[in-house]
């Protein structure tokens, strides 16, 4: 009987550790060339309410041949943060812009590499959350390692529910929260 308790409970223990792929629906076209773009690409757009929603890591790209402001224009002009459906982590038509967007830059800029955050809004365990933060910024990564990024060039990291952008308890608030963003990291 004991046996047949432990065997029970490891195989509920497996079958609950057991990971998810990513798929992602709607692979992009492969990148083109865009020569009316400059290398900072786009025009000068801020976040809808005003705030920085992407950071530098200022040390590790001093020798990398961006000078500060390039990359402070950077992250204003292209890396956007991407917002997901309630519970979901496939890439949004509207989200797919910004990563072309993105992968245009990135490919533009090869020394460059950037860690992309998963992010959840309040609803639901911090250990669910985790999951689907990871989920999020691992399907953000398959598009752009899917529009030519080499994969080495990114890293990923999950925050669940621990850094909400929008401290208020409502489904405005809710979606900006269901995010990835982006940090440029050496």
């Amino acid at each position: 009987m004991k046996r047949l308790v432990v065997l029970i409970f490891a195989v509920l223990f497996i079958v609950s550790c057991a990971q998810k792929e990513v798929v992602v629906p709607d692979q992009p076209p492969p990148p083109t060339k865009d020569t009316t773009r400059d290398k900072d690409t786009g025009t000068k757009d801020s976040s809808k309410d005003g705030r920085d929603t992407t950071s530098i890591d200022k040390e590790s790209i001093k020798d990398k041949g961006l000078t500060e402001e390039e990359i402070r224009a950077a992250m204003q002009n292209v890396f956007k943060n991407i917002n997901f459906s309630y519970n979901r982590y496939e890439v949004l038509d509207e989200a797919k812009p910004i990563l072309r967007n993105i992968s245009d830059w990135m490919l533009a800029h090869k020394s460059v590499s950037i860690l992309i955050e998963g992010h959840c809004d309040e609803r639901g365990t911090s250990e669910y959350n985790l999951a689907l933060g990871d989920q999020r910024a691992q399907a953000t990564k398959a598009f752009l390692v899917s529009s030519g990024v080499p994969t080495a060039r990114m890293e990923t990291v999950t925050f669940g529910k621990e850094k909400p952008l929008c401290p208020e308890h409502n489904e405005t608030c809710w979606s900006k929260n269901r995010r990835a963003s982006f940090v440029i990291s050496r």
